[in-house]
């Protein structure tokens, strides 16, 4: 990424320290004053806003394609949801087994928020209460018009994404439309109650509807990363795409199909009037295209919500940096090795001609020891596996090896891997949104300035698709799965780009749907929200059994542990069997991986891998991702009560007027907010 000296998050931080007065800043602090001349002088006016942005994007040294603030009460973002799904394996609060559900424990998710308190902290109700100030406060004063609705514009988005990521998670939330003050004495002034969630729905949709009509369809440079109309046509077509998902519509209501259908066509026209689309630089077949959408920055047409990172160094710190590049590297080259994702989501990549690895009629047999051929492009633009190269600035050619042996055969003796500063766990790495240029000598890639895209315009494309679908427009619906899968640069055998078997039904498109979504979103947050509005966590309502999806309720998350063979037998020594060494007269104990000198008939390192895996590699399942300490083993543990959360009674000690969801406990006694009016 550029060095820029434009970064939203931070701005507010510049501004707000060279322009605003103590007073101001003194009065930000109590919640309780107003300094007038915010509402009049346009740049204390865009400081504001700057800081409402930067409230809600993750923080210095972020990791936005796996982080969520939806599971935190304070703001802070963390990948418990991403561990939720079959991305990545991990114990959440949300996994597991609990005595009892109840609203004293974490799983009744603390991300309705805090009560409002004397200091500015970074949770749900203070972020409304400042966007609610200014929304309320800044027509009474005397700001240029064309510069207060464009301000006014960007915080009824901001005021849309915090409602509707209450209301995805619980239902009908109140709603507070002016600013609150937190004092015990207006505590009957505040005690506002849960509204429907159809009111709260609307709520969204017409701040939404005010940010489209005050914003423009596209920023200057210096400005971008700012919310568009496009963008709020395009979250507006997220909120009625969900509210017409199962999990908000079991009796399959076509108007709000109708409804989800007409907002993201219109999302997607707006987009594309003002020059947004489906990214397309680079060789579309080997998935280069698709890749270099993530690295893209200015002008980028797949950004519609975009969260600006910088690799900006200034006085020895970084500014707004990254932390994605970090976390996916391997520590054998100074990076963390802390993202795993498992075999589950590996084996979900289907083969180059589209069709699923188990599918019969596909053009290619897959062969789980050599999981990595012929696979979607996506596929080794996502993943680094054992053997495949995976440049960075140091070393344009690094080959990634994570093979590992016994240096004893006994079953009290665990296996040595070959990256001797570590191993992650699942013996295959994330390389998605990787900079392959990006540097190791500087803090071990901390010097990032690597994006996340929030909202693609490849999802206003599969939304439109989905509410195509729901209001029964098939083919509509298959032309936008296929401009995905063209654009990913997949092979077009069956004129479907793999997807021929699915025409003409329903239920069969709404599976190539998700699918297709679990495959192009990959860890970008988007999983566990697919998976819950489509109540697929545990079939309890008979859904995965009517699209064909498999339960992940009652299983296992693994990975891939991968061994070498010397002739039949698994090798055993104490020396790494690929590596010469000085004992074994400088020669690798079974085969060389550096090796330059390939067998007769191999021309290429590619042929060499493929020749290592026919002969030497065993490609095994590796089940240590999740618990192991538990008698039964630990499998995935998913509560109904999760599809509609419940409020923790730390909530409602503070607010008694507050409604409990229904198939919850309080001390008030059993839940009476039903989330589906």
């Amino acid at each position: 990424m550029k060095n820029r000296s434009y970064i939203i998050a931070i701005l507010s931080l510049f501004v707000f320290a060279a322009s605003c007065s103590d007073d101001f800043l003194e009065e930000k602090r109590d919640l309780t004053g107003v300094n007038e001349d915010v509402f009049k002088d346009p740049v204390l006016g865009q400081a504001y806003v700057d800081y409402i942005y930067g409230m809600f994007l993750p923080a210095n040294n972020g990791t936005g394609f796996l982080s969520t603030q939806t599971a935190s009460e304070n703001g802070t973002f963390n990948t418990i949801f991403a561990q939720t799904t079959d991305e990545l394996a991990g114990e959440t609060d949300f996994n597991k087994v609990w005595a009892t559900i109840s609203n004293i424990n974490n799983h009744a998710n603390k991300y309705f928020g805090q009560p409002m308190s004397n200091n500015i902290n970074n949770n749900t109700w203070t972020r409304l209460r400042q966007i609610n100030m200014f929304l309320t406060e800044v027509d009474k004063y005397g700001m240029e018009e064309e510069v207060k609705n464009k301000l006014k514009g960007q915080l009824y988005f901001w005021r849309a994404w915090q409602y509707f990521e209450l209301v995805r998670l619980y239902g009908g939330v109140p709603i507070v439309l002016t600013a609150q003050i937190p004092t015990v004495e207006n505590i009957e002034e505040n005690s506002i109650p849960r509204s429907n969630t159809s009111d709260c729905i609307a709520q969204i949709s017409a701040d939404l509807d005010q940010a489209m009509e005050l914003l423009p369809g596209k920023w200057d440079d210096s400005n971008w990363g700012r919310i568009t109309s496009g963008a709020a046509a395009a979250l507006k077509g997220r909120v009625l795409l969900t509210y017409a998902s199962p999990l908000f519509n079991p009796n399959d209501d076509q108007t709000k199909w109708q409804a989800a259908y007409e907002a993201n066509l219109a999302a997607k026209e707006l987009l594309e009037q003002n020059g947004f689309g489906l990214y397309r630089t680079g060789t579309l077949e080997n998935g280069e295209a698709w890749a270099n959408m993530f690295l893209a920055e200015f002008n980028n047409p797949e950004a519609v919500i975009v969260y600006g990172f910088n690799k900006q160094d200034v006085g020895g710190n970084f500014t707004k940096n990254s932390g994605w590049e970090q976390a996916i590297r391997p520590r054998e080259i100074n990076g963390a090795g802390s993202v795993s994702p498992t075999r589950q989501l590996v084996e979900s990549f289907p083969m180059k001609d589209g069709k699923a690895i188990n599918d019969p009629s596909s053009s290619y047999t897959y062969d789980p020891n050599k999981f990595y051929k012929n696979r979607d492009p996506r596929f080794y633009k996502s993943f680094a596996y054992n053997g495949s190269i995976w440049p960075y600035n140091g070393n344009p050619s690094f080959k990634l090896w994570t093979y590992s042996w016994k240096k004893k055969n006994d079953a009290n003796t665990g296996y040595t891997p070959t990256e001797t500063k570590g191993a992650n766990a699942s013996g295959i790495y994330i390389r998605k949104a990787s900079n392959l240029s990006a540097n190791n000598s500087i803090n071990n890639f901390q010097q990032s300035g690597t994006d996340f895209m929030e909202l693609r315009f490849a999802e206003v494309v599969l939304n439109l698709a989905e509410s195509a679908i729901g209001v029964g427009k098939l083919g509509e619906g298959l032309e936008g799965l296929k401009s995905i899968r063209e654009r990913a640069g997949i092979e077009n055998k069956d004129g479907a780009f793999g997807l021929a078997d699915v025409t003409g039904s329903r239920d069969k498109l709404f599976k190539a749907i998700l699918d297709e979504r679990k495959v192009e979103f990959a860890y970008e947050g988007k999983r566990f929200y697919d998976l819950r509005r489509w109540m697929l966590f545990d079939n309890a309502t008979g859904m995965n059994t009517r699209l064909g999806i498999p339960v992940l309720n009652g299983t296992r998350r693994t990975g891939y542990r991968i061994t070498l063979k010397n002739g039949d037998v698994e090798y055993i020594g104490e020396k790494d069997p690929m590596l010469p060494n000085s004992e074994n007269n400088n020669e690798a104990p079974v085969v060389s991986r550096t090796t330059t000198t390939y067998p007769e008939g191999i021309d290429t390192y590619e042929e060499y891998v493929d020749y290592l895996y026919d002969n030497y590699f065993v490609v095994h399942v590796k089940d240590d991702l999740d618990p192991t300490n538990a008698s039964p083993a630990w499998t995935f543990k998913w509560y109904p009560e999760y599809y509609y959360f419940g409020i923790h009674q730390n909530i409602l000690n503070s607010s008694p007027y507050l409604e409990q969801t229904k198939g919850w406990n309080s001390l008030n006694g059993a839940g009476t907010f039903d989330p589906l009016q």
